[in-house]
């Protein structure tokens, strides 16, 4: 069994979640340096604009034309999932990524 395949894969999704990742992020940022909220506030639309998403991603996999990926969105385990993932974010801050870190000195 060949596991370069599931490598590729794994790198791929690794690299849409960042690409993702870093997309919303900048669009968050670039929209507070434009027309500044306060936090809460900025954080709060963040999160109606994710239920937004999730909803419209849930009816985009609605019914017989549907997305044929085979997920089946359901709005109560779904939001469970995102709650605790909302949760690890906070406790649990990424650890220090060496590519994004700032140079301390030069060799």
């Amino acid at each position: 069994m060949n596991a370069r395949p599931a490598l590729h894969a794994c790198t791929e999704v690794a690299s849409a979640e960042d690409a993702l990742n870093e997309a919303l992020r900048r669009a968050f940022w670039h929209s507070l340096n434009r027309a500044p909220l306060p936090a809460m506030q900025a954080l709060e639309v963040a999160a109606r604009t994710l239920g937004a998403l999730y909803r419209q991603v849930a009816q985009a996999h609605e019914g017989p034309g549907g997305c044929g990926c085979g997920w089946e969105p359901d709005p109560d385990c779904d939001l469970i999932v995102l709650e605790a993932n909302l949760a690890a974010a906070l406790l649990h801050p990424p650890a220090p990524d060496l590519f994004r870190m700032p140079a301390a000195g030069s060799a």
